[in-house]
């Protein structure tokens, strides 16, 4: 008798948690899990990660590591035919594939969700991955380098104008950690002080993080102002095109920097299935993580849950969704994965039930707010909570250790504030000083 197959799609919150639990829950499965990266992101670390409170490398978990019972595929799954139980997977190298599977564990997480808005895809950067954090700091690093080396003031206005779109918690985020830490590295720029540097938040609605309440959010709000920064609430970002920043209210200004963080569509690779959505793109699911059809029909041998699936929220009203957030996937993961070893032994599966705890928000160092059990908090005991919090969720005893060590010992040295932008050109160099070589189409191969 042939094991089960199980191919779980995407590495995330879902993904990675659920194949950790299937591969000690199911043992006599074969789990597969394809992703494009050889990692896992830890998103809830990347302001900290951009703003050099921690390693970059220490907020990522590496797959091959903590899937050892796994079969780790590093590519991309261009369509499943959950009809005929088979997915085609292109490898990030060589012929594409057709692998068969028993259950399929859908999770390809969430994407930026873009406006057609002119300039925005030249000019815009995302915050949803590793190499956009690292890509922010090396620009906002190097914004300071450029006002400090010129004497043009509107050069300088330019590269100190920084613009965030999007008022959730990871556009407060980001811009509070990458504010405070270019305060920080303004010591090194005798040329520069604070009133130099304008940061902007662009918020569509009039309160930002949603998700705590109105009195949290207005707290937030006081707390940026007094640090001098835009906040500009009811507004949109109209245009953006050659850096020339439009925005509803009419202002007008130039922007070397634009981070796009205005919320999360599920992943386009959900439009090469034939699995049931919403009219959002979600796949419907029961609350038993199962893939269900509009009639509510179980689809036999589908699971889907976290950012790209639509699930109920038991604790809410009739037609409550749960929240795309990492609590929620977390937890989602771990049943989904107990469901799946449940069917696989005959025994029924269980509902997902889970009271949303709240939520906890870095405001830079020593700054925080948080609403949890209904508890409110603020400054240094909400940061505290905000950093225990999440060294508790991160994937594996090694990646614990590791932020520890890193926040340890940012308590008695200065962060790193040097910027590394070759990271993102770095054959420039090299070619520049290598000639060019015209290749004769007859001419013989060498090689070493």
């Amino acid at each position: 008798m042939t094991a089960e197959r199980i191919l779980v799609v995407g590495a995330g919150h879902v993904g990675l948690y659920a194949a950790l639990r299937l591969a000690r829950r199911a043992r006599q499965a074969e789990v597969i899990v394809v992703d494009p990266q050889p990692h896992m992101t830890y998103q809830p670390f990347l302001p900290e990660a951009a703003a050099g409170n921690i390693s970059p490398r220490h907020s990522v978990v590496p797959l091959r590591r903590e899937l050892r019972h796994c079969k780790v595929i590093n590519g991309h799954v261009a369509r499943i035919r959950h009809a005929a139980r088979t997915a085609t997977v292109e490898p990030i190298s060589g012929p594409a594939m057709e692998i068969a599977y028993d259950h399929v564990v859908v999770a390809p997480g969430s994407v930026s969700r873009t406006l057609p808005i002119p300039g925005l895809r030249e000019h815009g950067i995302g915050f949803k991955t590793i190499g956009e954090a690292i890509y922010l700091r090396n620009q906002v690093l190097e914004r300071l380098d450029v006002a400090a080396a010129t004497a043009d003031p509107g050069v300088r206005a330019r590269a100190l104008t920084f613009v965030f779109v999007g008022g959730g918690y990871a556009g407060i985020e980001a811009l509070a950690e990458m504010e405070d830490m270019a305060r920080d590295a303004l010591r090194y720029y005798p040329e520069l002080t604070a009133a130099d540097m304008r940061w902007v938040l662009v918020e569509a609605t009039q309160r930002v993080l949603p998700e705590v309440d109105r009195d949290m959010g207005a707290y937030t709000v006081r707390q940026l102002l007094k640090r001098n920064l835009d906040i500009r609430l009811g507004t949109r970002l109209e245009s953006c095109v050659d850096g020339e920043v439009v925005l509803s209210d009419g202002e007008r200004f130039a922007a070397d920097t634009i981070v796009w963080t205005a919320g999360v569509r599920p992943s386009p690779m959900l439009n090469q299935t034939d699995l049931p959505r919403d009219d959002k793109g979600r796949v419907t699911c029961a609350a038993t993580l199962q893939v269900v059809d509009a009639d509510g029909r179980v689809v036999p041998g589908a699971w889907s849950a976290g950012d790209c699936a639509a699930v109920p929220d038991l604790t809410g009203a009739p037609g409550t969704l749960c929240s795309p957030s990492a609590q929620h996937a977390v937890r989602q993961a771990r049943q989904l994965a107990d469901n799946i070893a449940a069917v696989l032994r005959g025994r029924p599966p269980k509902e997902y039930r889970h009271r949303h705890v709240g939520s906890v928000a870095s405001l830079g160092l020593h700054k925080g707010v948080a609403q949890v059990y209904g508890i409110k908090l603020t400054g240094l005991p909400a940061w505290f909570m905000h950093r225990t919090y999440h060294m508790s969720r991160i994937p594996s005893l090694n990646r614990k250790i590791r932020v520890v060590v890193d926040w340890t010992l940012a308590l008695f040295t200065r962060r790193e504030v040097v910027a590394l932008g070759q990271l993102e050109h770095p054959r420039d160099s090299f070619a520049e000083v290598t000639p060019p070589v015209p290749v004769k189409a007859d001419a013989p191969r060498t090689g070493a």
